[in-house]
């Protein structure tokens, strides 16, 4: 990463869904998991966990099945990120225009950072895996908070950066906003049976929002602005 005293901006990207083409996969783990742990069907358990994903997964399970005991949530949280490892990291990719992407943002000067509700370590092996890693400054996980709480650390450690969250839900648009001088912006989904438009992200808060982030470095010119420099 460059070196510069005042780098463009801070962008924090949520890891899976966002970077990695592999929310089909990872609900099809997660519906198993619903199913084997609670017996929802196959079809909705993967729409309740795209519905409620954005936050770890063991906040997902409280939310969903709130009448399980902590020993059964525990149980299928576990489940699932060993489930999570070995039937859809092991195949995860990139979007395609992601590491274009991020490499003409390191050029840019950014800051890069990840945010995500899975598992700190393994995001890091993923990444590396991609070829991308070095590009990354700094990357939280579960074990670290929530991304609210992400980005406080984040800004804390980068007090001056204009900082931007790159998501692709809408709980990552509402964490985002609690979070003072953080610019949201967004990938929009479209798998079988589920669709987040960009439309309805930009109604949860996001100021820009696209089915790709190929665009996404004109959108931080317009949009992410030094706090005492924000348009009107």
């Amino acid at each position: 990463m460059p070196d510069a005293k005042e780098p463009a901006g801070l962008v924090v990207f949520d890891l899976d869904g966002t970077l990695f083409d592999d929310m089909l996969a990872v609900s099809r783990v997660a519906a198993r998991i619903f199913h084997e742990a609670f017996g929802t069907p196959l079809p909705k358990g993967a729409l309740d966990y795209l519905r409620t994903t954005g936050i770890p997964f063991e906040l997902q399970v409280a939310e969903l099945y709130p009448e399980a005991t902590p020993f059964e949530q525990q149980t299928a949280s576990r489940k699932f990120h060993e489930a999570k490892v070995t039937d859809a990291y092991a195949q995860a990719k990139l979007f395609p225009e992601v590491p274009r992407l991020l490499k003409q943002l390191d050029r840019s000067g950014y800051r890069l950072v990840v945010s995500t509700g899975g598992e700190k370590e393994m995001a890091e092996l993923l990444l590396e895996r991609e070829g991308v890693g070095f590009l990354f400054e700094q990357v939280l996980g579960a074990a670290q908070g929530t991304k609210d709480e992400h980005l406080r650390i984040y800004r804390q450690r980068w007090p001056g950066s204009a900082t931007a969250l790159v998501g692709d839900s809408r709980q990552d648009l509402e964490l985002a906003r609690k979070v003072p001088e953080v610019v949201p912006f967004a990938r929009a989904t479209r798998l079988p049976g589920w669709e987040v438009t960009p439309e309805e992200l930009r109604r949860w808060g996001a100021v820009w929002a696209d089915y790709s982030l190929e665009q996404l470095p004109e959108a931080l010119g317009r949009f992410l602005r030094p706090a005492g420099n924000r348009r009107a």
